[in-house]
């Protein structure tokens, strides 16, 4: 089965920034690459990027073996011929509804096959992936395809359709099962119509959209090419194995849909014709289940997932030895879950430091890394520098902003030049927002973060959006929230109140209660409360957030795992008063 003869886009002189082409969709978005031309062809004629489209990789592997397992998940296997008709069947019902060439379609399913072959029929037809992560509200996803200009989308329920159905831009809107008229079916047949052919798309062009929480208001989106996917993203997860002569199989136990998911299909499929095992939604005994019954050579999670597994109680007849290693991104993994792995599976655990922005570094072959440390940045990936706060470069040693900059790195930020101008360079280097050093050894250390986000079970929660929806209550002055260190989910997000005076004193459930009323989903609401007479201020005046975080981290600290349920206690008219707090 072979993918159509390479079509490359004609970009119009008007469409380009500094001399190079600039991709824009037919809704009119414009995707700009932020890195010179010249750097990105500089890593093609290296070898670092193979210089084709996701599907046409994809198809590759279906030739070169057809009969191997592609995917595992909860409805059985697939091998890359079966997956590859599924693909051809969704994508000719995408082209039959007028999506191809130069369109974004959005993606809203649960992990498994469907996910996978309509995201690969995405690129088939020339088109851009935008695969949402679960768990966000209706606004998200509104906000998400308004901007990005979808012309087409898979959601999960007719429900979801209904939700954006007044989209301007939004053509086509297709939902699992037959349709109902406001979706069409997946899982219908096409119908016969003129013949359709898979698109080769341009490599430099974008493929997937990579959605993160943040810490703006609304999810960010970051456009990545098919070589950055094929190319940087591929080889740092190729450095995961060191035997190349057995095939990849990943047990992915995170969203598909989210940046650390994005190891899934485009990379474990299409790029190294592996075998990829996913579960609908997580279950940490299923999981090791799944490890015996599926024999995955690695195991991909966030912290918590990681814990919870190691956490069980262990089977007389569990067998994990399939593993190579067991690999966490997604939050900052404590040592204490570390070792926990290392002692339930006997294998190296493996930490990435990573975004969606487009920053890596992972601690793969590197026996003992000190404590903070993330291991030594690969340039074939992305190099890493750090910066001051005029931008320049420091030596050695210095703490500084973390910036990175390779085959990797994105396109740009989705419909989004404001962020642009705030997280890149002019010359393509993208800005972390995270603080670090590079040691003597060129290791990378990670000490904190710029950003005003809070990293729960590996999900991004936004203080900005939890704050404003706060300050909507009418008994509440001011709001501020801050992260406290959780043993179990890595951080919780607590409320820090000022109430109006003479008023009722809050509760955490009142708090709860009216933002579920706002619609703000109910894994950003906060866990902790902290209700104060002032809000402690620093030297300009602004509320100190470090002063509140020490003192909620004391709490919680003192409340230990049974935090929770002294916090929902507080809800029945206990709530924590502290005293005014000296300025910092």
């Amino acid at each position: 089965m072979t993918a159509a003869p390479a079509t490359r886009h004609r970009i119009a002189p008007s469409a380009s920034r500094g001399g190079q082409p600039v991709w824009t969709s037919r809704a009119g978005v414009r995707f700009p690459d932020l890195v010179p031309r010249a750097r990105r062809r500089a890593w093609v004629t290296a070898g670092l990027c193979p210089d084709t489209d996701l599907y046409a990789l994809f198809t590759g592997r279906v030739r070169e073996h057809p009969d191997r397992q592609a995917l595992v998940d909860d409805a059985g296997v697939l091998s890359y011929a079966a997956l590859d008709a599924e693909v051809r069947r969704i994508a000719a019902l995408f082209a039959q509804e007028d999506l191809g060439d130069r369109d974004v379609v959005a993606l809203l399913l649960p992990n498994g096959r469907d996910a996978v072959a309509a995201e690969l029929a995405v690129y088939a037809i020339g088109s851009v992936a935008l695969p949402i992560p679960p768990g966000g509200d209706d606004r998200d996803v509104r906000a998400l395809l308004a901007r990005s200009r979808a012309r087409g989308a898979v959601l999960t329920s007719a429900c979801r359709a209904q939700a954006v159905a007044d989209l301007p831009h939004l053509r086509t809107v297709f939902a699992p099962g037959p349709g109902d008229g406001r979706t069409h079916g997946l899982h219908s047949l096409p119908t016969p119509a003129r013949p359709w052919r898979p698109r080769r798309a341009d490599p430099y062009g974008p493929a997937r959209i990579l959605v993160s929480s943040g810490s703006e208001a609304e999810p960010k989106m970051v456009a990545y090419s098919h070589h950055a996917l094929a190319g940087g993203r591929t080889r740092y997860v190729g450095s995961l194995h060191p035997d190349t002569t057995v095939p990849p199989r990943h047990l992915v136990l995170v969203p598909l849909a989210s940046s650390f998911g994005s190891l899934g299909t485009p990379v474990t499929l299409a790029a190294l014709g592996g075998t990829l095992i996913v579960q609908s939604a997580f279950d940490p005994a299923g999981a090791l289940r799944t490890v015996a019954e599926h024999r995955p050579t690695h195991l991909f999670a966030v912290p918590t997932m990681l814990r919870r597994i190691a956490d069980l109680p262990a089977r007389p007849d569990e067998d994990t030895s399939s593993l190579r290693a067991v690999v966490s991104s997604g939050a900052p993994l404590p040592a204490a879950t570390a070792q926990a792995c290392r002692e339930r599976f006997g294998r190296p655990v493996v930490t990435v430091y990573g975004s969606s922005d487009g920053v890596n570094c992972h601690t793969a072959g590197e026996r003992h890394p000190p404590g903070d440390s993330v291991g030594t940045p690969d340039p074939a990936v992305a190099r890493i520098r750090i910066t001051g706060p005029d931008g320049a470069p420091l030596p050695t040693g210095r703490t500084g902003q973390i910036e990175a900059l390779g085959p990797m790195t994105p396109l740009c930020y989705v419909n989004a030049p404001e962020l642009d101008t705030r997280y890149r360079t002019s010359d393509g280097w993208v800005r972390s927002g995270d603080l670090g050093r590079l040691d003597e050894r060129g290791r990378l250390h990670v000490l904190g973060r710029l950003k005003r986000i809070a990293v729960r079970g590996g999900l991004n929660i936004s203080l900005a959006e939890v704050e404003h929806e706060l300050g909507t209550h009418p008994a509440v002055a001011e709001a501020v929230c801050v992260p406290v260190p959780d043993p179990d989910l890595g951080e919780r997000l607590c409320a820090c109140i000022r109430p109006v005076p003479g008023t009722p004193v809050l509760t955490l459930s009142d708090l709860t209660t009216h933002l579920e009323g706002r619609g703000l989903a109910r894994r950003k609401h906060p866990e902790r409360l902290l209700v104060v007479d002032e809000m402690p201020l620093g030297h300009s005046g602004k509320v100190c957030y470090r002063t509140l975080m020490s003192r909620a981290t004391a709490r919680s600290a003192r409340e230990g795992p049974q935090g929770a349920r002294e916090a929902e206690e507080s809800s029945r008219g206990r709530s924590l008063r502290l005293p005014p707090v000296e300025p910092a």
